[in-house]
């Protein structure tokens, strides 16, 4: 179901058309919209005052079967990472994040992690794609991988197309690519156009289809209890897999972050604290 016909877009459409009672229904769902999800018909009832054969009336209005057509609905926009609002309380936030996390990173085996923390290490030269929110983890990789190591690229560059840096991909380059739900058009095309065996994904669950066109896919899981995608695990993982790299690279790394941090001190780049 599209976002242009979700069920938000539906009770805006048919509005005028309710009963006062429905109206009360629709203006809480307009407020709360993932109660779809959680709460039952009887609740929904409940927490507005109606009956339960008002709620269920009011789903037959706007177009779905029952209550659960519409719950359905809300479930694939949100896996979509179409935003739908909801309030949630510290106490939640907190434990979807940190189930967020977990699921993440039980899910991936530390020799996995260590594989790709040792190509990352080895590599002459790596290349990090991001696009829209995948750009912010790919920067954030970058950042940390530049500590460590040199030869470290982020694509595309602010304004710029992507065709003409692709051409310039050494044959021992090592390709990291950041593609989480809502990826742009070209993703696909993009992901044919480098080579297979170099090229690492870092995705969420939607992002398996494309496990077949690349040597290396690692899950990260974005949740879907907020209105928005959930970057935490992704960062972490980040953070895991580059300080392994660290680890793995050993005194090269340990002389360039000293390196680095010298120039920093002699440049009076970063704030002294």
């Amino acid at each position: 179901m599209s976002e242009s016909n979700g069920v938000l877009a539906r009770i805006k459409k048919k509005y005028t058309e309710l009963s006062p009672s429905a109206r009360a229904i629709a203006n809480y769902l307009q407020q709360f919209p993932l109660t779809i999800i959680s709460d039952s018909t009887a609740e929904i009832a409940a927490k507005t005052n109606t009956s339960k054969a008002t709620v269920s009336r009011l789903f037959r209005q706007l177009g779905y079967a029952s209550h659960q057509d519409a719950k359905q609905d809300v479930v694939l926009q949100r896996d979509a990472g179409i935003p739908v609002k909801q309030t949630l309380s510290q106490h939640d936030y907190i434990a979807a994040e940190l189930g967020n996390l977990q699921r993440t990173l039980e899910s991936i085996p530390a020799a996995q992690i260590n594989n790709i923390a040792s190509i990352l290490a080895k590599a002459p030269k790596i290349t990090l794609i991001g696009y829209r929110n995948s750009y912010p983890v790919a920067l954030h990789c970058r950042q940390q991988l530049k500590q460590i190591r040199p030869n470290v690229r982020l694509l595309p560059q602010p304004g710029q197309s992507l065709s003409e840096d692709l051409m310039d991909l050494a044959e021992d380059e090592v390709i990291v690519v950041f593609g989480f739900r809502r990826r742009p058009r070209i993703f696909a095309r993009m992901i044919d156009a480098l080579p297979k065996a170099r090229t690492i994904l870092l995705t969420d669950p939607t992002g398996q289809v494309y496990q077949d066109r690349v040597g290396h896919t690692l899950v990260c899981q974005l949740g879907n209890q907020f209105a928005f995608d959930s970057y935490a695990a992704p960062m972490s993982l980040v953070s895991v897999i580059c300080n392994q790299a660290y680890t793995l690279l050993g005194e090269e790394g340990d002389t360039r972050v000293a390196t680095i941090s010298a120039l920093y001190a002699e440049m009076g780049e970063l704030d002294p604290e």
